[in-house]
């Protein structure tokens, strides 16, 4: 699976199809494509199986179950631990247990979106992870913590802000350990 210009991986989170959006936007699934993914990693919210059947005549599909996937794909892992090359990728939602989702949204409700709460939940499930790929928020993140890629591509349907345009990810692992992440809108 490693080329020679290394592995490029398609990632996405949050689609809310058909609940948000009737379908994959063209564009992500024209970007994927283009790109030649190796895989398509989905960090939650698939919200329906056809979604993932879509997104496998493109490339191998790896996906978690979202707070919303609990009907239609409750077969899903939370979280996986994945290795490409010789680098290793946590693959999480970010929505955490019960508890952690209720105490989320009380908060949200009273002070709003704290966003630094995901990402120290999404790092701290993947310590010993390169690549740390989580969603939930629909905010973009592509960062280096301490050594690890910090990556939540955003949502392909809608994002947190109604301004924003719906984004998705990709990551490149390289030869010799490099790693790039590149977020995109449509």
């Amino acid at each position: 699976m490693l080329e020679a210009d290394g592995i490029k991986l398609g990632v996405l989170a949050d689609t809310h199809i058909p609940d948000r959006s009737p379908g994959l936007h063209p564009v992500l699934l024209e970007r994927f494509s283009k790109a030649r993914v190796s895989a398509i990693l989905h960090a939650g919210d698939v919200s329906v199986p056809a979604v993932l059947s879509k997104l496998a005549e493109i490339a191998p599909v790896y996906a978690v179950r979202g707070n919303r996937d609990i009907f239609a794909l409750r077969h899903l892992p939370a979280q996986q631990e994945l290795t490409f090359g010789d680098i290793s990728i946590g693959l999480v939602h970010g929505h955490g247990s019960l508890w952690d989702y209720i105490r989320d949204r009380l908060r949200y409700y009273l002070v709003g979106l704290r966003e630094g709460a995901y990402r120290q939940r999404a790092l701290q499930n993947f310590a010993a992870s390169r690549v740390v790929i989580f969603g939930h928020t629909h905010i973009p993140v592509n960062q280096w913590v301490n050594g690890q890629l910090l990556f939540n591509p955003g949502s392909a349907c809608c994002p947190h802000r109604r301004s924003a345009r719906p984004s998705a990810g990709l990551i490149y692992l390289r030869p010799g350990g490099e790693i790039a992440g590149e977020i995109f809108v449509f």
